[in-house]
């Protein structure tokens, strides 16, 4: 009997296919040698990345200035005359801060509207992060990018800003303060802005707009970019959630629309201290540059009054290619896939290649194997939390050894569905078993054109399907080659989300990448359902699965460059005169036992005024703590007095020590009239009352040890309530303490307040004292008459 190898064909090219889609998704090299001066260069790039990531610089810190002041350098170097615009803002995140945004203009020759290339300078506070990827890349691919441009010389139409925003990190306050406050927010036509949400993988396009998309999709379709990596299903989930990137606020205030660039693999390291330039992928800097320089070129000579669109477009991409078409095409493509596949039921019923029995036996196997991938998964991810609890220690959800759970997973779905196929179905799989997934996929399309529209490419490859399944019923034979061929639409389109979904969304959404996994080999079923020995290949993706369930036990530990985070605080109560450490860690290590102890105590008392935290994170343990001398805030009322109804206070807090935040609470019942900070009133706030979620009336980021002033009114019948946390970020370093190093192996939690030394106190009325200082003015800016010096290189 002569041996069928075509199993084993079908499978090396999936592999091949899958393969050249990863490939091509990114630049794979990148040159060691700096390369044409008229050209993008990722060594170039990468060189500014290190000089911007020398030490974490976020706001507040000496290294913040000095970061500061390269950057003007740099731009000065480019022959451009930078601007600076310093002020303060109170965003809607509760956040106050002195922001400084550092800027530059680039005249063209008949502008129409204004190019803004915008990305941020700060690092992310609290757990010392570089700013590497987040987002001195960002910075480092407009320098080098806007250098190549300006060395080339060639002519543009279109002015050009460049724009380093402050404090990011903290509640976007940079972004804000330049979208409200500076008359160049009102020339911009469309911003291109770089970020990052990780250290390597692809860079993802992500559209921010008001209205309809359909302009700004055709025309970053025409800019020709090489590497194109995004989808309309990225863009409609984007637009339902809530965002946090500077272009959001631009959006928002000023309704300037654009594009965001960002990468998001390697997310355990973002905003933690491993955000560094050797956890960097330089092939994801070269991403963001091929993206940079042809939408550069294109959008510096472009119309950019005609960005602007109602009507909203489906957009995916595949290897080096941009597809895109209106969303009003959706609803008719579901219906006409719909009517195909009905029809070819009834013709192949009546042709008698088609049973109802038949048809009917088939959703046994692929259901069964849909639910139980799925359930599996699920279950199994809460199992292996519980088997490996250091997994709790990594906030954002995806851990060290992720990539090689996803592949576990992934392998194990397929063993899962050819074993229900195996089990439930004929050795050779007639087509009537290939009704059920078609069905199932165009149920999801049917839900997904009235409810997420931008999914809507996701019934190309049914398309391919229904072409599949008319070959089939036209010539009641199924041929390999074209069912291999057929299946190439499938892998481009869904395969990509098996790893995006979990790396973007963390582990926990394994589950979704196993279902997806089952839905795909549905789709694929005329040349999986060929395979004579499903059992067997069952038992390889089974051991292929325990492969890297194994190599991720191997790589669960932690090590230098993949390290454990935790946390300590030493919060001093004014009140109480109490001291203790307390700690955010649910899994407590050796360096934190030092001061917590074997058997710490509950926090309870600690989160009566919880801290902003991304994950809402609460204290986990306490520990009583040795009292130290630890200077306090003066608080000073300026102004109490009463007039009608109202209580007019003004409060001054004012450092006596080096000082990085305040966090202000008052009771939830005084209710705040006419709020103002430092001169400054809550961005968001509308009539007079300050809204405010629980406790909490603002965290103030302090830079220069500037006090707090804080004007409002209550009802003169409240009983004020308020209460205060100085911190100050330098536990590890504060002569007061001997706190010895973390092992190399660890790192300080990220989005949380970590390393701090804290003081709690209540503010209490006192005796008005009269204030002599200078109100110094909210807003300083630098832009007198702005002339732009083009001095080619």
């Amino acid at each position: 009997m002569k041996k069928d190898y075509s199993s084993i064909f079908a499978i090396l090219f999936f592999l091949l296919t899958l393969g050249f889609i990863y490939f091509s998704m990114m630049p794979q090299w990148t040159s060691d040698d700096e390369g044409p001066l008229a050209e993008f260069s990722t060594k170039r790039a990468f060189a500014q990345v290190e000089a911007i990531a020398k030490q974490p610089h976020y706001v507040g810190s000496e290294n913040h200035d000095q970061v500061a002041l390269y950057l003007q350098k740099e731009l000065s170097k480019l022959g451009l005359q930078t601007s600076i615009q310093e002020g303060y803002t109170l965003t809607d995140w509760g956040n106050l801060v002195k922001s400084k945004n550092i800027m530059a203009k680039i005249k063209g020759t008949n502008n129409s509207k204004v190019l803004l290339l915008l990305s941020h300078y700060d690092s992310a506070p609290h757990s010392y992060s570089y700013g590497a990827s987040d987002a001195g890349s960002g910075v480092a691919t407009i320098l080098e990018g806007v250098r190549s441009f300006l060395y080339d010389k060639k002519q543009h139409k279109n002015d050009i800003i460049i724009l380093f925003t402050d404090a990011e990190e903290l509640g976007l306050n940079g972004a804000a303060l330049f979208v409200t406050q500076h008359h160049w927010a009102k020339e911009i036509g469309l911003a291109l802005n770089f970020e990052a949400r990780g250290s390597s993988g692809p860079s993802y396009m992500l559209m921010e707009t008001n209205k309809g998309n359909a302009a700004l999709v055709k025309e970053f379709a025409a800019a020709k970019t090489t590497y194109p990596v995004s989808n309309s299903l990225m863009y409609s989930i984007y637009k339902m959630l809530p965002n946090d990137t500077d272009l959001t606020v631009f959006r928002e205030k000023g309704d300037i629309q654009g594009y965001n660039f960002a990468f998001i693999d390697g997310h355990y390291n973002y905003h933690t201290a491993q955000d560094d330039s050797n956890h960097l992928a330089k092939n994801t800097l070269a991403h963001q540059g091929s993206y940079l320089m042809p939408l550069l070129s294109y959008f510096s000579n472009a119309d950019l009054n005609a960005t602007q669109a109602s009507e909203d477009y489906i957009y995916f991409t595949g290897p080096y290619t941009f597809i895109n078409y209106p969303f009003s095409w959706v609803v008719p493509m579901v219906i006409i896939a719909t009517l195909l596949f009905l029809m070819l039921i009834f013709i192949g019923i009546a042709k008698r290649i088609l049973s109802f029995e038949e048809i009917m036996r088939g959703f046994i196997p692929f259901l069964g194997s849909l639910i139980s991938a799925g359930l599996i998964t699920f279950l199994g991810w809460k199992l292996l939390l519980i088997l490996y609890p250091q997994y709790n220690d990594l906030l954002n959800g995806f851990t060290y050894n992720g990539h090689a759970y996803i592949a576990a997973f992934v392998f194990l779905a397929m063993a899962i569905s050819f074993a229900f196929y195996q089990r439930f179905s004929a050795k050779k799989i007639k087509m009537n078993h290939y009704i059920a997934p078609l069905f199932i996929w165009l149920l999801i399309n049917a839900y997904l054109a009235i409810s997420l529209q931008g999914a809507g490419f996701l019934i190309i490859p049914v398309y391919f399907g229904l072409l599949a399944f008319t070959v089939f019923i036209v010539t009641q034979k199924t041929n390999k080659t074209l069912n291999l061929l057929l299946s190439i639409p499938a892998l481009i389109i869904i395969a990509p989300f098996i790893q995006m979904f979990p790396i973007g969304l963390g582990l926990k959404v394994l589950f979704g990448s196993a279902m997806l996994t089952v839905l795909t080999f549905g789709l694929l079923l005329p040349t999986f359902g060929s395979f004579i020995k499903k059992g067997w290949w069952s038992f390889a993706f089974l051991l292929a699965s325990i492969g890297f369930f194994a190599k991720a036990h191997y790589e669960s530990g932690y090590e230098k460059g993949k390290a454990k985070s935790n946390s300590l605080l030493y919060v001093y109560d004014a009140e109480s005169k109490a001291a203790n450490w307390v700690t955010y860690d649910k899994n407590l290590d050796s360096w934190t036992k030092q001061y917590l102890g074997e058997n710490p105590k509950s926090p309870i008392i600690h989160n009566e005024t919880p801290l902003f935290s991304k994950y809402n994170s609460e204290f986990t343990f306490a520990a009583e703590a040795p009292k130290k001398d630890i200077p306090q805030p003066t608080i000073h009322f300026l102004k109490d007095s009463i007039a009608g109804n109202q209580r007019y206070l003004k409060i001054r807090i004012s450092p006596n020590r080096k000082v990085n935040r305040y966090d202000i609470f008052a009771n939830e019942k005084m209710s705040i009239n006419n709020f103002t900070a430092n001169g400054v009133k809550h961005l968001e706030q509308q009539g007079l009352q300050l809204k405010r979620n629980g406790k909490k009336i603002l965290s103030y980021y302090v830079v220069h040890n500037e006090p707090l002033d804080m004007e409002f009114s209550i009802a003169k019948t409240a009983v004020f309530d308020m209460q205060l946390l100085e911190s100050s970020f330098d536990l590890m370093r504060n002569p007061l303490f001997n706190i010895s190093q973390r092992a190399s192996w660890m790192m300080p939690t990220p989005f949380v307040l970590t390393d701090a030394v804290v003081i709690k106190k209540r503010i209490k009325p006192s005796p008005v004292v009269i204030d002599h200082t200078l109100v110094n003015p909210t807003v300083k800016d630098s832009l007198a008459v702005t002339k732009d010096s083009l001095k080619k290189p």
